[in-house]
């Protein structure tokens, strides 16, 4: 299952989230070539338990670099599919809950996260000598803080069957519930150092994500963040939609709602759309014009259901206008 977006709809630019996938994306590029260059490099700003517990390996290390280690090893990546499997569920995940926490609350908040997972990964792992690297135990906190923040939202996942591709909408607590459950079992069932991946550093950012999105929700905000908020707000919705249509019994034609921007409404634009009537799931492109309004409808020829006479209804899609970021 890949995810593609969640409908839970953010009105301001990710600014942070999208800083630190810049910064992953760079520190990945500057890493030296694979070979014993690298493989020093990682043993440096990784995280490597028996620097911390093993007398003869801890004297070679300063307590600056024992401590930035901490947080160095979260921003580093040991190959493309490594940095882009991660980066692509912050991408996801992170947006919202930047949202909801504001730009400075939710870097202080990923930071935690994944200062954590190394922490987790080191109770159970006191004495492994293998670096651990990734942003994955960071990104498994946010995670853990988008099922509490978005229960109820649903994520638009991609499900290959053969080569052809299967949209469907999958309640964002099934999920991330799902994708917690599989981290915890291959966690529980993996040795002190029989396993590359930090199992551990996954299941303890996901609980600590969980655990403290509400403290940090209580915080009192200093007011820095809302100047960067309102700059950031958005100007265009997601280009990838999937619409749930209903129907009445008498009638053959299908009824949806597209949702777009009030830059979008007055500009016009352009929208991939996901209709969904019942196994049968096709992609489509829809022009909103300039001038929209609140409320307009679109009309999509033919599109609809199956008639009797060999012909097929139409979709109709009631234009949903998004009220633009209040103040604070």
């Amino acid at each position: 299952m890949i995810p593609i977006r969640d409908t839970a709809s953010a009105k301001v630019y990710p600014v942070v989230n999208m800083a630190i996938i810049g910064l992953n994306v760079l520190i990945f590029l500057w890493q030296p070539s694979p070979g014993p260059a690298l493989e020093h490099f990682f043993y440096l700003y990784g995280l490597v338990p028996a620097r911390y517990t093993v007398p003869w390996i801890n004297q070679h290390f300063t307590t600056g670099q024992q401590v930035f280690s901490f947080f160095s090893f979260i921003f580093l990546h040991g190959g493309f599919l490594h940095i882009l499997g991660n980066m692509w569920f912050l991408y996801i995940f992170g947006e919202n809950v930047e949202g909801r926490l504001g730009p400075l609350r939710y870097l202080v908040f990923y930071l935690l996260c994944g200062v954590a997972s190394g922490i987790a990964h080191f109770t159970f792992n006191s004495h492994a000598n293998i670096p651990i690297i990734g942003a994955s135990g960071a990104i498994a906190g946010v995670m853990g803080a988008y099922i509490l923040l978005y229960p109820r939202a649903r994520i638009l996942t991609l499900i290959p069957i053969f080569i052809f591709p299967w949209f469907v909408e999958i309640p964002a607590f099934f999920f991330l519930g799902f994708w917690f459950v599989i981290q915890f079992i291959n966690a529980a069932g993996s040795g002190a150092h029989d396993s590359d991946i930090a199992w551990w550093a996954h299941v303890g950012g996901f609980l600590v994500g969980m655990l403290s999105v509400k403290l940090f929700l209580k915080l009192p905000s200093l007011g820095l963040s809302d100047p960067l908020r309102r700059a950031a707000e958005r100007k265009t919705s997601s280009r990838l939609q999937l619409v749930r249509t209903a129907q009445t019994a008498a009638d053959s034609h299908l009824h949806g709602t597209l949702s777009v921007t009030p830059y979008e409404a007055l500009a016009g634009t352009q929208k991939l759309i996901n209709i969904s009537t019942g196994f049968r799931k096709q992609l489509f492109r829809v022009n909103v014009p300039e001038g929209t309004q609140d409320g307009t409808v679109l009309r999509l020829k033919g599109l609809g259901k199956p008639l009797p006479d060999g012909g097929r209804g139409d979709v109709y899609l009631r234009v949903r206008v998004q009220s633009r970021l209040p103040n604070r």
